[in-house]
């Protein structure tokens, strides 16, 4: 929590066609905070599962293009599940506000 990270995920099967992750999330964050770690970490899961974003040995690879040297804020599929995060977030209160 000190460096600011709530959550990751990673995938525990094989690498070439992921199907099998673990998501890890601080269990010390308040409901909606958790929440939105848990969506922000399903959308790296879809990632993986898409074939966007790869792990090869050291590598990290977002369509096929080595992204390992950019900064976390520089890496799109970070862009990519900040901004789908707060979408779903905002569906899921939706949802519980009109069920």
């Amino acid at each position: 929590m000190r460096e600011g990270v709530y959550g990751w995920e990673s995938v525990t099967g094989p690498v070439l066609k992921p199907r099998s992750f673990l998501i890890e999330i601080h269990n010390r964050l308040n409901k909606d905070d958790y929440t939105k770690v848990l969506l922000h970490e399903m959308i790296h899961v879809h990632q993986h599962v898409r074939g966007d974003l790869r792990d090869i040995g050291c590598l990290r690879l977002w369509k096929g293009i080595n992204c390992t040297e950019l900064d976390y804020e520089d890496m799109p599929w970070e862009q990519e599940a900040h901004q789908r995060e707060q979408e779903l977030y905002e569906d899921y209160l939706n949802y519980l506000t009109t069920s």
